[in-house]
């Protein structure tokens, strides 16, 4: 932890100087053991938060990052990446300290519930716009990173590694290393496979279901006066007025039943197998019913009753609901092999159209971007394997279906794989 050295100059005399100054300093791993015990002792509830005003940053600097790959210019790439990791890296620790406040808030809430109610409001508002902020961007941030992707990753962890001023790290563990970052940003934000960003939205969602759920919690408990607060506080007034230690056994007992095991006199089930002299410590365990060990009752003779299934049904319903899902997915794959001008959709496409009109515009950015000096797209849509994006046009467009025309005014549609 400590490095010891002797500093000479501040002796100023013949005595002082042979009596040894010296000089204690921390070592790198005592100072961010320091840093870390004193990072522990400072954290609180106050500190926890999500941030929502990165995303437009990440997506700015995922745009001149691949503008730089492109040109090739070393510093720029060096100077994108290094940022971009940072604020990865640093959202990524804000959403973990926020959800642990989250999980501490829930076991916590019986003894503060006031602190909770007096902020109910503010951590629902910071959740929502958390969430909605997310969303907008997840589509604009998986376009960004595909286009630097089509530079390619190993072009960019070139470009990085080459500006990497590191000097106890030879080129290609400098390459190694950045290509390792920029996978762990196609991680989040890429398109394929189900990103860390989507996740994010997962539990954002799950947290204020879970904030709610506890809002309703900690209202009942106020309302009927009755909390684990009120009841510990009940038992332990109990406790104080036992007349005997006895008593208090016996008031142990019964309210939390830890006295006896319930397994002691639990035997095998064939006890031939196992010999009597045999230690507990070289015997194979006993085998214990879940009934036995979750409530102290044994387990029933009779076993639990036969659930009634109806299998013709279940397979007829699982069979329609795969014969729907092949049916959607290849009138999706027909979308984006047709196109949806020029023709009348039928049915199954006309169904498969809405569905991704539906996620498109439910992550609508009302924001027009142009990039390279063409439109950017106005929305964009997954679904069934292929992408819906909705590009301004001019004029108006029409789709011609079997339930009718769909007219767009000032867009175009395409569907692609």
């Amino acid at each position: 932890m400590l490095d010891r050295s002797y500093d000479g100059t501040r002796a100023a005399n013949l005595a002082e100087y042979r009596n040894r100054h010296y000089v204690y300093q921390f070592t790198q791993a005592g100072y961010r053991a320091y840093r870390a015990v004193e990072e522990v002792l400072g954290a609180s509830l106050e500190d926890a938060q999500l941030s929502r005003l990165v995303f437009p940053d990440i997506l700015a600097d995922l745009v001149t990052l691949a503008e730089a790959a492109r040109t090739g210019d070393a510093a720029e790439v060096y100077r994108k990446l290094s940022r971009l990791d940072g604020v990865l890296a640093d959202m990524a620790q804000r959403a973990a300290r926020f959800y642990l406040m989250l999980g501490d808030l829930a076991r916590t809430n019986d003894t503060r519930p006031e602190v909770f109610l007096s902020h109910k409001d503010a951590l629902l508002t910071h959740m929502r716009e958390f969430h909605s902020e997310l969303s907008r961007f997840s589509p604009l941030l998986a376009d960004a990173v595909a286009a630097v992707d089509v530079v390619g990753a190993d072009r960019v962890a070139a470009l990085a590694a080459e500006a990497d001023e590191r000097l106890f790290r030879t080129p290609a563990e400098r390459v190694a290393d950045w290509r390792l970052r920029w996978g762990g940003l196609v991680h989040w934000f890429g398109v394929g496979a189900r990103s860390e960003a989507e996740r994010l939205q997962d539990a954002t969602i799950t947290g204020i279901a879970n904030v709610t759920a506890l809002l309703r919690r900690v209202t009942e408990s106020r309302r009927g006066g009755v909390s684990r607060e009120s009841q510990l506080r009940h038992l332990a007034q109990w406790f104080a007025a036992v007349p005997s230690d006895a008593d208090a056994h016996a008031l142990f007992q019964a309210v939390f039943g830890l006295g006896s095991p319930r397994h002691v006199s639990t035997g095998y089930d064939d006890p031939e197998l196992i010999g009597g002299r045999l230690s507990w410590w070289e015997a194979e365990p006993v085998t214990l019913s879940r009934t036995l060990v979750r409530n102290g009752k044994a387990q029933s003779v009779h076993g639990p009753g036969k659930i009634q299934r109806n299998e013709d049904e279940r397979q007829r319903l699982r069979a329609e609901q795969l014969k729907a899902t092949a049916q959607r997915r290849t009138a999706a794959a027909q979308l984006a092999g047709d196109g949806v001008y020029g023709r009348v959709l039928d049915e199954p496409e006309t169904q498969a159209l809405l569905i991704l009109l539906d996620v498109a515009l439910s992550a609508r950015v009302p924001v027009s971007r142009t990039v390279t000096g063409t439109p950017g797209p106005v929305a964009t849509g997954s679904a069934h394997g292929v992408r819906l994006t909705l590009r301004p046009a001019a004029g108006r467009s029409a789709v011609q279906t079997i339930r009718g025309r769909l007219h767009l005014d000032g867009l175009r549609l395409e569907v692609t794989a």
